[in-house]
């Protein structure tokens, strides 16, 4: 426990001395400019609030920071006594609080020194020793469960299978160190050996407690040095002392308890930590089985409908509207659910005489995917059509309202439905020469994300998932419907079929946009995309162009981010506002003369 306790506070010491001797970003606009920082607070209750805004002045900053300095030479030097245990706490304690203070510098490290402190602390002052045993365990436990399950993660991703991950992270100017990235690159053989012992020591760590703790040797100065490793060649120094802090204790517990350093240890804390594990895996599977029926379950309203792809559509009509009216059509963007529509729908549904339809596309929420061939856009152009045929009266017109890479579903159905559109909106829609243009490189590949997600998910980790912002922004009836889908895999699967699709599809574009002749087309941009890529402005005046011998017009929201145009309850309403006042004077817009319109929408332009 004393090795444990003074590897920890090495970290701590280190950690506060970094910052003591950088105060300059505590400064107005420096990293930990608390004005900033605060907002990571946002969801806190006002109780940590306030006990976190008290001790985040730079000068108690600073007095705290000061104090841990001296604990942690305190707790480098020899002793055994309980006081050794508050010194543990405080180092614990401070932690917890100046994190929020430091959330732009911290660090895994710190999250584990602050775990090692609080369990060796308490374990110091205890009188029982049955319960120092547990909370020693408790530490072993977290360290086999940390190596593990970042073990498995990696395994999941094909970076870490091929071992180009090892080269991938040595390249990068954060992390990154050009000698071992060009001796990767040297030594392709040794470098996949390297990458693969590294997932073997961590997907195997518990092997340290088999053959009577025989193994527990060499698999923890493995991990030791890996962690070295990490501190040399990525510049994270504090792993180094950090994470061996937990190594004692997984030795302290791997022991046989014939040792005569163990006689007498409690190991009560395994089977209640199995217990626990089954009982977490139980509610695991529960959970998942439950959000499951109620993603595939839809609405008591859901109708099915199935397209000349034998897919199953399931869609929502909101309101039938006005027998002699259009009917809206809504589809929705990548890995979005048609719950994101809700409040557009509603105010659609209340403030026209439109009838009102929302559809989920093949693989999401209930409606299935049962197309024998492989995956096109075009067969989700298809659907879309089908849809519009199979469910809108034949005497009735269409307006298509699609964001993200629906906007360029909607605008394809629309050159196959002819007279049928009444008009198109597209909200911060995609663009068939977006990977093209300069600028609108993709990042990185986000098929592996969505299978790592989908796997992950099908495993039943969807009860760790906290809810994402857009979806609490959503009305509130809706958010328990949205948030299943996004916890369920097969909407992480759909998406990633989806997204191959699309870059297959769009990496092959080449030429103009297909005109659409007289169907009028509303063109709504978000501030936030269009910043992030002027490039994107100019594809979007690109989708008006497109519409020819019909009034366009094109607008941007201020402020709004490409999901907040339709989940935000103030940027939803200017975008309902833009769609009614659009198509509500079509008679007095087809009149117009000269050139297409482009409207900037202020903050106060739609109150």
């Amino acid at each position: 426990m004393g090795v444990s306790e003074r590897l920890a506070a090495a970290t701590s010491l280190t950690s506060s001395l970094e910052i003591l001797t950088q105060r300059g970003t505590m400064d107005k606009g420096g990293l930990a400019d608390w004005d900033i920082t605060k907002d990571s607070l946002t969801g806190s209750s006002p109780l940590v609030r306030r006990m976190i805004n008290g001790v985040s002045g730079p000068r108690t900053t600073t007095v705290l920071h000061v104090g841990r300095v001296a604990v942690c030479v305190g707790m480098l030097l020899p002793g055994n006594s309980r006081w050794r245990g508050v010194g543990s706490l405080y180092l614990g304690a401070t932690s917890a609080l100046l994190g929020p203070r430091h959330h732009y510098g911290g660090e895994g490290s710190d999250q584990v020194a602050t775990l090692v402190q609080v369990a060796t602390g308490t374990a110091r002052l205890v009188p029982s020793p049955a319960a120092k045993d547990a909370l020693l365990w408790y530490v072993a436990l977290q360290a086999n469960l940390s190596y593990t399950v970042s073990g498995w993660v990696k395994l999941l991703g094909r970076p870490w299978r091929d071992a180009s991950a090892l080269g991938g992270v040595m390249r990068t100017r954060t992390y990154g160190h050009e000698g071992m990235f060009r001796w990767t690159q040297e030594h392709p053989r040794a470098a996949k050996l390297l990458t693969h012992g590294v997932l073997a020591l961590e997907c195997l760590f518990p092997l340290a407690y088999l053959r009577d703790g025989k193994l527990t040797r060499p698999v923890i100065a493995s991990a030791a040095a890996f962690h070295l490793a990490n501190g040399y060649f990525m510049g994270l120094g504090r792993f180094a002392t950090a994470f061996p802090s937990m190594h004692p204790l997984v030795a302290y517990t791997s022991a046989p308890r014939t040792h005569p350093a163990v006689a007498g240890r409690d190991d009560r804390a395994v089977p209640a930590a199995f217990a626990l594990l089954a009982g977490g895996v139980a509610a695991a599977v529960g959970t998942a089985v439950q959000r499951r029926l109620r993603v595939t379950e839809g609405w008591h309203t859901s109708r099915t409908l199935t397209t000349r792809h034998k897919n199953q559509l399931q869609y929502e009509v909101y309101s039938p509207g006005d027998d002699r009216q259009p009917v809206v059509v809504l589809a929705s963007g990548l890995l979005s659910t048609s719950e994101h529509y809700a409040w557009i729908a509603q105010r659609l549904c209340h403030e026209t005489r439109y009838g009102v339809i929302t559809y989920a596309r093949a693989g999401y929420a209930g409606s299935r995917r049962k197309a024998a061939t492989p995956f096109y856009l075009s067969e989700s152009v298809d659907d879309l059509v089908d849809l519009v045929n199979g469910a809108v009266a034949p005497h009735r017109k269409v307006i298509l309202i699609g964001h993200s890479i629906g906007g360029e579903l909607a605008r394809r159905a629309a050159l196959v439905l002819g007279d049928r559109i009444h008009g198109i909106a597209y909200l911060d829609s995609s663009h068939p020469d977006q990977f093209n243009r300069a600028g609108n490189t993709v990042a990185k590949p986000l098929a592996g994300h969505f299978t790592a997600m989908s796997r992950a998910l099908r495993l039943g980790t969807g009860i760790l998932l906290n809810r994402p912002a857009g979806i609490g922004e959503l009305p509130q009836n809706y958010q328990k419907k949205a948030f299943a889908q996004y916890a369920d895999s097969r909407m992480w699967e759909a998406a990633r079929r989806e997204w191959k699709a699309v870059q297959d599809d769009f990496r092959t574009f080449s030429g103009q946009l297909g005109r659409i002749t007289g169907v009028p087309g509303l063109v709504i941009s978000a501030q936030r995309t269009v910043d992030r890529s002027p490039e994107q402005l100019l594809m979007h005046r690109e989708l008006a162009d497109a519409h020819v011998g019909a009034p366009t017009e094109c607008a941007v929201i201020e402020g709004a981010s490409h999901e907040g145009l339709l989940v935000n309850n103030r940027y939803a309403n200017q975008v309902t506002d833009r769609v009614i006042s659009f198509f509500g004077d079509l008679d007095q817009r087809s009149k117009a003369t000269g050139p297409d319109r482009f409207v900037t929408l202020k903050k106060e332009a739609l109150k």
